[in-house]
């Protein structure tokens, strides 16, 4: 990443205007200050626009990663730079939800534009009363179920890895590709 060597980018106070009046005409001063603006023009300009690189949506892209692991955000070169500003934009949110249904279904929409429906929850059950007989086992497998959403066509490989990355350790997963939603009878 490089703010440097911008051409034709100019400081706004160039620094030969702003020495006193006996420099004015001095021609080796001002030559010798308009080469610190150019040195100094992009660093200038990284600082009045600042806050710009700290949101996703208006930072310049070769700084998404950066800002990425800073909240702990995916970001893949491979993908279109509005798909990495927004992955980067909702990383926070969607580790919140990490580890439910609500934040699989969010993440594969976002990461691979498919819909998703999650059934199951992963074999955790309790008991309120201290000493109580165990709860039924409940069923130890969650279903995923994807169809495609934006058009495209469904991955199955790229599903299952971030399927496996965003689920809990202790739960088994299932990923069923489907063509299209599903109908209810097998909810």
């Amino acid at each position: 990443m490089s703010r440097a060597a911008v051409p034709g980018l100019t400081g706004r106070y160039p620094i030969g205007e702003q020495l006193p009046a006996l420099y004015a005409d001095d021609d080796f001063a001002q030559r010798f200050t308009a080469g610190l603006d150019t040195v100094l023009a992009p660093v200038f300009s990284t600082l009045d626009n600042l806050p710009s690189y700290f949101d996703p949506r208006l930072a310049p892209a070769d700084f998404l990663p950066w800002l990425a692991s800073w909240v702990g955000g995916i970001d893949d070169p491979a993908w279109p730079t509005g798909l990495r500003r927004e992955a980067v934009a909702r990383a926070v949110e969607l580790h919140r939800w990490r580890g439910t249904r609500r934040g699989l279904t969010e993440a594969l929409r976002l990461v691979l534009g498919v819909s998703a429906e999650v059934s199951g929850d992963g074999g955790a059950a309790w008991s309120r009363t201290a000493g109580a007989e165990l709860p039924a086992a409940p069923a130890a497998e969650v279903v995923v179920r994807v169809w495609p959403d934006r058009g495209a066509e469904v991955d199955a490989d790229r599903v299952g890895a971030l399927v496996r990355s965003l689920c809990p350790v202790h739960t088994v997963c299932r990923i069923e590709v489907l063509s299209g939603p599903p109908t209810g009878e097998g909810k």
